[in-house]
């Protein structure tokens, strides 16, 4: 997974034209993609994940798409961004006597 959002730079580039999404990671593989979407949703920010069906059904031409993006509105930029450290991070990461069926509080 690729962390996009520049620290401190303008976003321009990042923005989707006619819309306020901007890209806020990029992923190769579409699952990471969906998973990332689901833990930035879980933390408040209405995330989307776009190119992921071009790219599953042709994983070969994820490098030329740059691969599966997650977008997220302006006003989330910031919170997206403590998100995307904390995963990559591993703070959201299951440990191996995790039982999945038990409900975190």
């Amino acid at each position: 997974m690729e962390n996009v959002l520049p620290a401190g730079a303008a976003l321009e580039g990042f923005r989707l034209e006619g819309r306020d999404l901007y890209v806020v990671a990029k992923c190769m593989v579409p699952t990471e993609a969906w998973l990332l979407r689901g833990v930035l949703e879980a933390g408040g920010v209405p995330a989307v994940v776009a190119d992921a069906n071009h790219v599953q059904a042709d994983l070969l031409i994820a490098p030329a798409l740059g691969g599966v993006r997650i977008l997220a509105p302006r006003e989330y930029l910031a919170q997206s961004a403590e998100i995307i450290a904390a995963y990559e991070r591993g703070e959201y990461a299951l440990g191996d006597d995790a039982d999945v069926g038990e409900q975190i509080v």
